[in-house]
């Protein structure tokens, strides 16, 4: 009976295993019968829809690689011709992309995001609810122009340096209490011990980094006090022996103590208080949350956002409505609102509701642990040293593109585009591949100077300091940064839009959809916004976007909505995935560190995921009203219906 239990078992681990390639292989097969019994457009469009989107939403295969699919299945099916299908996956916004990416990469190459970020920490100050603050505004603005995964991936190291230079003088702290509180000696010898451990703590923390610091305070601290914890999360017992035990995240050690009930290793033992790791609860997921709410505010924030726009204007030819301008004046306000709401929201459920000690700016109230943690900032951001020509000029040019697609057709004045006769031919791409492609002209030397004086310019590429014209970036710089991924799962979702249209199949789903037509708008961009951010925690962003948006675009034109109605607050809350480490990357990243567990991030994510719906659809009902005319349907849309319904 045992036997044939465990021959059981391992049957079912062997299809564990091989789950990716059965889905791969049945499900395709299983799906055959759809085209092959109804051997129309739509059904082998439907057909290719389904199983494309399978692949999506399980990540059987890698996400590009699935993208692949419409390129092969249309053509077979007699859906789309072959070459109708491959300029599908290069579009207006793939150039726009590779732009952008060639400015990130010279911000990243000469660490000019370091320096804004530690910049805007070291003016929000030290006390742990204005340094939440400080990170989440300097992650947001990072992530309006950068991807949510890098901001997140170079915040969060500096982030963790604060956090662990709190810990470190948490355990200073509590090491000098227990003295305290141990020695019968008279007041006077308190105090003086008091002064003389607190300066020795100073000198040892201000003279060492991060790392050597947590090894200093365990050699002090083990000597004096048994089960003491360091900054590694490692417990010291009195015979200085270490028995190792990881947890995933963090070395953790077990506490023997001869003589002594035997201590259960906990999770937060790394921590000196419970305050301190609700702290680094707090900032940690104040991260995450404001780079996708930085990723909110631009067009190029996010991959679903360029989703959107690519795949809206190629529906809507005519509708001249969605630019760098107009998605920015329409989402900032909500970011806005969402980065202050969130951080009430983070500092009610980890810091409590003390906003007077917590949120500080009088250096009286400051405490030493603040003071350290305000000198290692500052520690950090001498080390960049001063501002560097290259990064002067990849600021000028961040500003100067900024300025060149606000100003493109800001729609209230003509823009610059109207010194041009023939109109339509420059977008938001132009201006980001113009300018990406100048950097890699001008040299990042400064012209005319001496080799000694402009040395430090390139303190971070040592192979190119002996060429006087080494460019801004190089080509390596940017195939480092350029996510191909993302460009060709963006060109599937065009492909599939393209054989929705061709086929007929939107068409069809729109009509299956009628009899929603009793509902209001706004109960109807409700629906739509629930329903993408409850699929979104457990699939793909860009994929559960490219899903849905012709669904949505056919149920706006059948009911006779403006679709951007729906279309702009789904793709916003599509990026709500954000209450389990698997919603998006950025999540990941964040939860690798080890200070908050899922637990944690549902309880935080879920209440951000209803603000930020809530705040979306505030948006869309009242200021998006005027914005973009959504109180009547669009003569634009009642030309594609039309059209679609020939």
């Amino acid at each position: 009976m045992r036997l044939e239990a465990a021959a059981r078992m391992d049957v079912f681990r062997k299809l564990w295993r091989a789950r990716k390639l059965i889905v791969v292989v049945f499900i395709p097969l299983c799906l055959l019968p759809l085209p092959l019994i109804h051997p129309t457009s739509e059904a082998c469009c439907a057909y290719v829809l389904i199983v494309t989107a399978i692949y999506w939403v399980s990540e059987a295969v890698p996400l590009g690689a699935a993208a692949l699919v419409p390129a092969f299945l249309y053509p077979l099916f007699g859906v789309l011709k072959s070459s109708e299908v491959a300029a599908e996956y290069c579009k207006d916004t793939t150039l726009l992309l590779m732009g952008v990416i060639c400015l990130a990469a010279s911000i990243e190459k000469w660490n000019l995001h370091k320096r804004i970020a530690l910049r805007m920490v070291m003016i929000a100050g030290a006390k742990p609810g204005m340094l939440v603050l400080g990170f989440m505004c300097c992650t947001v603005f990072l992530s309006m122009w950068l991807s949510n995964t890098s901001t997140t991936a170079m915040v969060m190291p500096i982030a963790e340096a604060v956090l662990q230079q709190l810990i470190c003088t948490g355990l200073a702290d509590g090491h000098l209490d227990s003295e305290t509180a141990e020695a019968p000696e008279d007041d006077s010898a308190v105090s003086d011990k008091e002064e003389n451990l607190d300066k020795n703590q100073l000198e040892l923390l201000y003279r060492n980094d991060s790392s050597d610091c947590c090894k200093q305070e365990l050699s002090t601290l083990s000597e004096v006090q048994t089960g003491e914890v360091n900054g590694l999360g490692l417990k010291v017992t009195s015979n200085q022996e270490f028995t190792r035990d990881t947890n995933g995240y963090l070395p953790q050690v077990a506490v023997e103590i001869p003589n002594v009930k035997r201590v259960k290793a906990r999770r937060d033992s790394q921590y000196p208080t419970k305050r301190d790791h609700m702290i680094c609860k707090c900032l940690s997921l104040s991260i995450t949350y404001a780079a996708t709410i930085g990723g909110l505010i631009t067009i190029t924030g996010t991959s679903t956002n360029l989703i959107f726009a690519e795949q809206f204007n190629t529906r809507y030819p005519d509708a001249k409505v969605i630019n760098f301008g107009t998605w920015f004046i329409f989402s900032f306000p909500i970011a806005i609102i969402m980065l202050v709401l969130t951080w009430l929201w983070l500092h009610f459920l980890f810091l409590g509701c003390n906003f007077r000690e917590t949120c500080s700016l009088s250096k009286k109230r400051k405490t030493r642990r603040e003071m350290l943690s305000e000198r290692r900032i500052q520690e950090e951001y001498t080390k960049l040293g001063p501002i560097s020509y290259p990064e002067v000029v990849t600021g000028v040019f961040f500003i100067l593109m900024t300025l060149l697609w606000f100003t493109r057709e800001p729609g209230f004045v003509p823009g610059w585009t109207s010194l041009f006769e023939k109109k339509g031919y420059r977008t938001d791409a132009t201006v980001s591949v113009l300018l990406g492609f100048l950097l890699f002209l001008i040299p990042a030397r400064r012209p005319f100077s001496s080799s000694a004086s402009s040395s430090s310019s390139f303190r971070n590429t040592d192979n190119e300091s002996h060429d006087p014209l080494a460019p801004m970036i190089t080509w390596k710089d940017f195939q480092r940064l350029m996510p191909w991924e993302i460009v060709i799962l963006v060109g599937g979702g065009y492909a599939l839009a393209a054989g929705c249209k061709v086929s007929g199949l939107s068409v069809w789903i729109g009509r299956q959809l009628e009899p929603m037509s009793g509902l209001p708008p706004w109960a109807v961009t409700l629906l739509a916004c629930l329903l993408v951010s409850a699929v979104t925690e457990f699939a793909s962003n860009p994929a559960t976007l490219t899903v849905f948006l012709p669904i949505l675009s056919a149920l706006s034109e059948t009911l006779q909505i403006n679709p951007l109605h729906t279309l702009i607050p789904s793709t916003m809350c599509v990026s709500f995935g954000v209450m389990l480490p698997v919603g998006n990357p950025p999540n990941a990243i964040v939860f690798s560190y080890g200070h908050v567990k899922i637990s944690d991030m549902v309880k935080a994510g879920f209440g951000v995921n209803l603000i930020g719906v809530a705040v979306v659809m505030l948006a869309i009902t009242t200021w998006g009203v005027p914005l973009f005319n959504l109180s009547e349907f669009p003569a634009w849309a009642v030309a594609r219906n039309v059209t679609g319904s020939l």
